[in-house]
């Protein structure tokens, strides 16, 4: 007969393992491909070629500023269809302070204009360095870092860290954001 704590700690026991075991038959598995639908979805606990790192990671990069964050949050932008005089107000974007804004570049399929303000980003925050450490973030359960992770890995970018809790975790961690603003698209 099993004294009635240890009963209840075995239960308990049981039940996290029960429920570690749902997780797991729940995680996501990495495709092949882009993510092309349902952005703001669970993302897989791994990127082929980059390193998936922590809230604990990203802020001792940041910290010791050895690597540029890039943040490919979309950008809802003032419809041009919009009458005269219609009062828009731009949604507020806080993101990790220092970092580079790279706006709609996490799309699964990038139209050749974005591919090239992606290029043209990548290129002018590095400084040309391929080696040089991009952390890469958006918000947590969102499949546009992951999506640009991937392409500048394949982009020949070997230095990758891949965020996936982004600014929500920043946040949750109770660090610093700074409000922010797209970098400016080619000939702007």
């Amino acid at each position: 007969m099993i004294p009635r704590a240890g009963g209840v700690i075995i239960s308990a026991v049981l039940a996290l393992a029960v429920a570690a075991s749902r997780c797991d038959a729940q995680a996501v598995a990495e495709p092949e491909h882009y993510r092309t639908e349902d952005y703001r979805a669970p993302t897989p606990a791994t990127l082929r070629g980059a390193q998936v790192i922590a809230t604990a990671q990203a802020e001792a990069i940041w910290q010791a500023n050895s690597g540029v964050f890039v943040d490919v949050m979309p950008h809802v932008a003032r419809p041009a269809n919009l009458p005269a005089g219609t009062i828009w107000r731009e949604k507020q974007r806080l993101n990790i302070p220092g970092s580079t804004w790279l706006a709609d570049t996490g799309y699964g399929e990038l139209s050749a204009a974005a591919e090239g303000y992606l290029r043209q980003g990548l290129e002018r925050i590095t400084g040309g360095d391929r080696a040089k450490l991009l952390v890469i973030y958006c918000l947590r359960d969102c499949w546009m870092s992951w999506n640009m992770a991937k392409r500048a890995i394949s982009w020949g970018y070997s230095n990758v860290a891949w965020y996936p809790d982004g600014t929500d975790g920043w946040q949750d961690a109770g660090l610093p954001l700074s409000e922010a603003a797209p970098a400016p698209q080619p000939g702007q």
